[in-house]
């Protein structure tokens, strides 16, 4: 191995490192907010990825239709719980703007000329369509079961996770499929060129990890979730509301897994089933960081990104097994330095 070479492996593992960082954020974000371990996180990027690549070909990429079946869906169980207790007229207002929104989408998306559009309106139409789809999809499937076991979360956190992958399959067919670059500049550094993509996807991730530190250090609601993730029933008592706490969390994880897609779209060839491989190494650094610590976490996922990019090159055959056994000595050390109290019966 030379130094071109080592330049261009380390290249490619920060870039993926960076993406990993920010789905292992995202990951640690929903579980100490809600003890849900986000499984289908995975899904909203490769989904993002897909619907902006069918958008910049001109197809509707039927993400519309998913979002607006799964908002009736929210709405009509909103609509049940209403009626069971008090109506609350600003809630159906609420319902009513929540469903129009979601047929607003589908107007857009089957008239407006979508390979035309410039890109930056592209990604708008794509983060619009896949954002809701995080709020919904805790509404659905994992408000019901707020207080229920980190277990039963898990297995209906898998659930969905397969149902989605099939849902991708439906929507998406088996192809896979990339989006144009942002930039097709590159820059030398010394004997090797730096591609403007790989540079895109280190700054929005450096800023974006940059926005969520700053905004749940200084904001009200970053504040909010913060109390939520230290101790639910407090924040219940102080006015937080856990199901508020949850929906935000989702849908903060949605954008970021669909800015994700989208920026990594451009360097690799994304299928409907591939977001399973990319959200669990994000695991990986979350799980380095103890699904507590997101420094840690996001240097984890940076490492992972790097392992995995000089794995290529001197074993490829064995890239996911090694990037994968690095979970094994660090869950020996949480276990062994942790102190935890049995629950109660």
């Amino acid at each position: 191995m030379n130094f071109q070479i080592a330049v261009l492996l380390g290249q490619d593992g920060l870039t993926n490192g960076a993406i990993y960082a920010l789905l292992a954020l995202s990951i640690l974000l929903v579980f100490t907010v809600t003890r849900i371990l986000l499984i289908p996180l995975g899904e909203f990027v490769t989904f993002g990825a897909l619907t902006m690549a069918a958008i910049q070909l001109g197809k509707t990429p039927s993400v519309e239709w998913l979002l607006l079946a799964l908002m009736l869906v929210s709405c009509g169980m909103d609509l049940y719980d209403q009626l069971r207790t008090r109506i609350n007229s600003r809630k159906i207002q609420h319902m009513v703007l929540k469903v129009g929104y979601a047929v607003v989408m589908v107007i857009l998306m089957q008239t407006l000329p979508l390979a035309e559009l410039p890109m930056a309106f592209q990604a708008l139409l794509t983060l619009a369509l896949m954002v809701p789809l995080g709020p919904i999809m805790y509404r659905i499937f994992f408000q019901p079961l707020a207080d229920a076991p980190s277990l039963v979360l898990l297995i209906v956190s898998i659930a969905v996770h397969v149902s989605m992958v099939g849902v991708g399959l439906l929507l998406f067919g088996p192809e896979g499929a990339r989006t144009q670059p942002f930039s097709d500049s590159s820059f030398a550094l010394g004997p090797v060129m730096l591609k403007s993509q790989t540079l895109w996807v280190i700054l929005v991730s450096i800023l974006l990890i940059i926005t969520l530190f700053v905004a749940f250090e200084r904001t009200l609601y970053g504040k909010a979730l913060r109390a939520t993730a230290v101790n639910r029933t407090g924040a219940r008592l102080l006015g937080i509301s856990p199901v508020f706490a949850g929906k935000a969390t989702f849908a903060l994880a949605a954008f970021i897994g669909a800015l994700s897609g989208i920026l990594i779209a451009p360097i690799t060839t994304l299928y409907f089933d591939s977001g399973f491989i990319i959200s669990l190494k994000g695991f990986v650094g979350a799980i380095i960081g103890g699904l507590v610590s997101y420094p840690i976490a996001a240097i984890g996922a940076v490492a992972v990104g790097m392992i995995e990019a000089f794995s290529m090159f001197w074993a490829s055959t064995y890239k996911e097994i090694i990037v994968f056994t690095l979970i094994i000595p660090f869950l020996i050390w949480r276990s062994m330095t942790s102190h935890h109290v049995e629950d109660d019966e």
